[in-house]
């Protein structure tokens, strides 16, 4: 009943030489999990690419077709700061975003109870018009969109630890009554958002530089999990981001892996409650490969409930 899902063409998106978000993120990933033996206790699929319809749920559609006459024929072109296309970069994105969206589909139908999806590029940072951040398409945004307009969902949460706050999604959660957010991230850190929460539906929690696994598990506590309960949701989604830990290059927020472990047992509880279990993650950010692997290890073992 636990659910994997990926698509070889998230390896093929190239941000260019020395660049953080690289491909091998996704086989680091899933070597750990086969070298810890855990990958074939559950259900994998391949992704299938999400229809421009489908992405045009969040994104004007004119952002598909800049992107699209932007692709190069060979190489690296940036499109804006930190935002890097190659030949196969939008058939990369048009996968990580219908690997969610099969993973709803797989929760609404009963086949899965739990999802991971383990693909690139990430998506939180991506808005209405502007890719940003390392993100073409917001996966996560267009998954809560998604779910709202194809299954008739009343309420769905996203959860988002990754280190840098989803500007993206906050965009889009701005417009939608019917989903709250809860995100912690470092602050003062890109993408610089405003720390405050001024919406009854998002719960925005700044963590200072070193501020530890003490700090990131009072806050959500204490802050995100009472006002996500009240919130009831059906369904709740995660923007997985994994450069919380202390040994990735890109944040200072000092986190273990056994944080994220703690998280999916905390988000699983919370599912029982209100959403029948049910909770997918797409893969955000997590810049070291060995820091990165384990984490997701971790916090897979704890979502899918394995005891390996």
């Amino acid at each position: 009943m636990n659910l994997y899902i990926t698509h070889s063409s998230c390896r093929l998106h190239d941000n260019g030489i020395y660049h953080p978000e690289m491909a091998e993120r996704i086989g680091r990933i899933e070597d750990q999990l086969i070298s810890s033996q855990l990958f074939e206790w559950f259900l994998h699929d391949e992704a299938r690419a999400a229809t421009d319809e489908e992405i045009a749920l969040v994104h004007d559609p004119r952002l598909i077709s800049v992107l699209e006459e932007a692709l190069p024929e060979e190489g690296v072109r940036a499109v804006d700061e930190d935002v890097y296309l190659s030949p196969h970069s939008l058939e990369a994105a048009r996968h990580a975003v219908g690997a969610v969206l099969d993973g709803i589909d797989a929760l609404h139908e009963g086949r899965a109870k739990r999802v991971f999806c383990n693909v690139r590029p990430p998506g939180h940072h991506a808005e209405h018009r502007r890719p940003m951040g390392f993100c073409l398409f917001n996966n996560i945004a267009i998954g809560a969109a998604y779910a709202l307009h194809k299954h008739g969902y009343e309420r769905i949460a996203i959860v988002d630890f990754d280190v840098h706050h989803g500007n993206g999604t906050e965009e889009y959660v701005r417009s939608e009554p019917r989903v709250w957010l809860g995100s912690s991230f470092e602050h003062p850190l890109y993408p610089h958002s405003d720390p405050l929460s001024d919406l009854e539906n998002m719960v925005k929690m700044p963590l200072a530089k070193f501020s530890g696994s003490d700090a990131f598990q009072q806050a959500w506590l204490e802050q995100a999990f009472p006002a996500l309960r009240v919130f009831q949701p059906q369904l709740i989604l995660v923007s997985a981001g994994f450069d919380g830990h202390a040994l990735d290059p890109l944040a200072n927020l000092r986190l273990h892996e056994n944080d994220y472990a703690w998280m999916a047992q905390q988000l699983v509880k919370l599912s029982e409650e209100s959403a029948q279990g049910r909770v997918l993650a797409v893969l955000e950010g997590g810049y070291d490969l060995g820091a990165l692997s384990v984490s997701v290890r971790e916090f897979i073992k704890a979502l899918f409930e394995l005891s390996a």
